[in-house]
């Protein structure tokens, strides 16, 4: 959840995220995003990853990178913003100033935001150094922070324009199809340890790889209604599980009896029947089923959607699927 600081003119404070009506250009989600950047840049659909949380030196804080590439050239951390309007920055913090139209009246919002680069920078630090706690050495140099603007609105002041990890939506594609360019010069230096070539290598690439396949994301709660949540799944009481093991949790929800029915007299009430299938395993059956339960449907199953300081109680009657990150 965006922290909003208290610098407004004529209207009340909204997250960047959420103001809306200001213009008809599309700004596209990140999941359609991320298939963009896999169409320009031609790049293997295992070397793109999305909201990897990276832990810290203190394995702490998972603060997450909306997109990874790993390439030849090097690692590029990106972070990606819908944001409409003028931003600017002012010391620690950055502004952005939203304008609203309804009939005659033009409302201002200038709101005050944590300063996006500043982020990606310390993530892609801890990025480095849970590499190096990995066992795998990669020059810092070869570290590419980047922040996009995904709208054609948004607009930067001219100090930031001078940034080049800042990108706006109208430098996009130029950046992203840099990457095929960069592919060919890396070709000619991958047999050359990274030291020399200033690339990395093959076998560089391969063990970053391994890194990247283990870092965990966010797990997935899609609802009944077509909502996804992500967050964590702190658990449920009638639901045992092993993380390690378990992929993805199924909910199928029994027909709601009326209450004047035989079943509802007899005392018996709405059941959800849980299926829990085994990570990694897929066969040409499909998943493998580690285990089934039935439940009642109106228990709670606790989760902390991402941003959010507290625990939300979802009904499994409302609950679609549970996906489970590494």
């Amino acid at each position: 959840m965006s922290q909003l600081g208290s610098l407004f003119t004529h209207i009340i404070s909204k997250s960047p995220e959420s103001v809306k009506g200001q213009s008809p250009h599309r700004t596209p989600k990140l999941p359609d995003f991320i298939q963009h950047v896999r169409k320009l840049t031609g790049i293997r659909k295992e070397d793109v990853y999305s909201n990897l949380r990276i832990p810290d030196k203190l394995q702490s804080a998972k603060d997450d990178i909306n997109i990874v590439i790993l390439t030849g050239q090097g690692i590029f951390c990106i972070d990606v913003k819908p944001w409409r309007g003028a931003v600017s920055a002012h010391n620690q913090k950055w502004h952005l100033q939203v304008k609203e139209e309804d009939q005659n009246l033009t409302n201002t919002c200038i709101e005050q935001i944590e300063d996006p680069l500043k982020a990606i920078m310390t993530k892609t630090a801890n990025f480095c150094g849970h590499l190096k706690r990995s066992g795998v050495s990669v020059h810092q140099s070869l570290f590419f922070p980047r922040v996009i603007f995904l709208s054609p609105d948004c607009v930067l002041d001219e100090e930031l324009r001078k940034r080049r990890e800042l990108i706006l939506q109208s430098q996009t594609d130029d950046f992203l199809r840099s990457f095929r360019a960069g592919y060919m010069t890396w070709i000619s230096d991958a047999m050359t340890p990274s030291w020399l070539s200033g690339h990395m290598s093959y076998r560089q690439m391969e063990s970053v790889r391994e890194v990247l396949r283990r870092v965990g994301t966010w797990d997935l709660v899609r609802l009944h209604c077509g909502e996804q949540l992500k967050g964590d799944f702190q658990g449920c009481q009638y639901i045992a599980l092993n993380r390690q093991e378990t992929d993805t949790l199924e909910f199928t929800r029994y027909k709601i009896l009326s209450a004047d029915s035989l079943w509802a007299l007899l005392g018996h009430a709405p059941q959800v029947t849980v299926k829990m299938y085994k990570r990694g395993s897929q066969g040409w059956l499909g998943k493998s089923l580690i285990a089934t339960t039935t439940i009642p449907s109106n228990t709670s199953v606790i989760f902390r959607i991402s941003g959010e300081e507290t625990d939300a109680k979802i009904s499994a009657n409302t609950i679609h699927s549970i996906t489970l990150s590494h």
